[in-house]
């Protein structure tokens, strides 16, 4: 018999597969377009990998601090060493920053508002990680060195750098060598002439044997720090070509950043009252800041093992923040007369500072 009015069968699974096949090129095509258009990278794995990211990158900072070679009296070579590890280090978390757009829904990377600008062994770590509790306050971990070293890679490389904030939150960053640049303050006024600056000081005497302490740590064999303090022994004059004691004259330094702002722009925090009274000194920050008295005597309790105070357990932490064991070191045993005999040099420098700051830091009553 014929079949002319026969319908022809359909094979379901044969057109099932291919549909399927359809389907996941479509779906492939469509991945590697919004890839292409940079949709994927604007797209962050959680709102938290940049704060992590910067952790991390701080850690390593301080890892390689530790394992550098031991510093020397003249460390021209050295410091070019470091300044080639700093930039391929900063350089990683620019093209971090470059892959990713400068602005999108969840923050914008800004110019820091605020900058701890100085000084070395003055308290500028610990004065950041207080700062860092406050939920409107975003810092860049480590060290950026973008105003006295690397100013020559751009503003734009600079700013990539920087965490992302939301509106309300400030960005921030610390480098305490920028109080002793020269360029600095004309380099800082380039990007923006409205930043507030913050210069966390400290006794010059106690700075100086502190940041003599620090090298010491990493340079057994450097002389003695009384045979590095003075230029000759029998005239007894102060050697101010060498950093611990020229970083201590404040005023000088101050002096060079006042030709570019004014001195309301600045805060100056005492170093000893950090210690002494944390959250104190934290409520002027904050007040300075514009921010809301957030960071308190709640979140400190004093370790009277480092001498210093620390940052209470954090909700879902099973201990308690502690700045690193670099921290609070004994300090060598220093005669008694050289440090007499420093803290003369600097008592002149110590009172034009009070008189240029309009605050009195107490550093000649010890």
């Amino acid at each position: 018999m014929g079949c002319g009015g026969c319908r022809p069968r359909i094979n379901f699974g044969k057109l099932l597969s291919r549909a399927s096949v359809f389907i996941t090129m479509l779906l492939i095509f469509t991945y590697f377009f919004y890839c292409l258009t940079g949709f994927c990278h604007s797209v962050p794995t959680t709102l938290g990998t940049v704060n992590v990211d910067y952790d991390i990158l701080d850690d390593r900072r301080r890892v390689l601090e530790e394992l550098r070679a031991p510093a020397q009296r003249n460390f021209t070579a050295d410091a070019q060493q470091v300044d080639v590890l700093s930039a391929n280090r900063l350089d990683r978390a620019g093209d971090q920053g470059h892959r990713i757009p400068v602005s999108n829904s969840f923050g914008t990377k800004r110019f820091p508002q605020a900058i701890i600008i100085g000084v070395k062994k003055g308290g500028t770590r610990a004065l950041l990680e207080f700062l860092r509790i406050h939920p409107d306050v975003r810092a860049f971990g480590a060290e950026p060195h973008f105003f006295d070293r690397f100013y020559d890679r751009g503003l734009e490389w600079y700013r990539n750098l920087m965490p992302r904030t939301l509106d309300g939150q400030i960005t921030m960053e610390k480098t305490p060598s920028y109080f002793v640049t020269k360029e600095a303050p004309g380099h800082v006024c380039t990007m923006n002439c409205q930043t507030k600056l913050i210069v966390v000081v400290r006794d010059p005497v106690t700075r100086a044997v502190s940041d003599y302490t620090q090298t010491l740590s990493k340079n057994p064999s450097l002389p003695s720090f009384q045979s590095l303090v003075l230029k000759n022994s029998t005239t007894g004059l102060i050697d101010t070509t060498w950093s611990a004691v020229r970083i201590g004259l404040y005023a000088k330094h101050l002096e060079n950043w006042l030709q570019y702002f004014p001195l309301s722009h600045f805060l100056f925090v005492s170093g000893e009252r950090l210690v002494s009274d944390p959250s104190g000194e934290m409520g002027r920050v904050q007040d300075f800041l514009g921010l809301k008295r957030v960071v308190s005597d709640k979140h400190f309790y004093f370790n009277q093992t480092k001498g210093f105070p620390c940052l209470k357990k954090p909700e879902g932490s099973s201990k308690p923040r502690c700045l690193g064991k670099s921290k609070g070191r004994t300090h060598p045993h220093i005669p008694t007369d050289i440090l007499q005999r420093l803290r003369d040099f600097y008592r002149p420098f110590n009172h034009r500072f009070y008189e240029m700051t309009g605050q009195n830091f107490g550093w000649d009553e010890s």
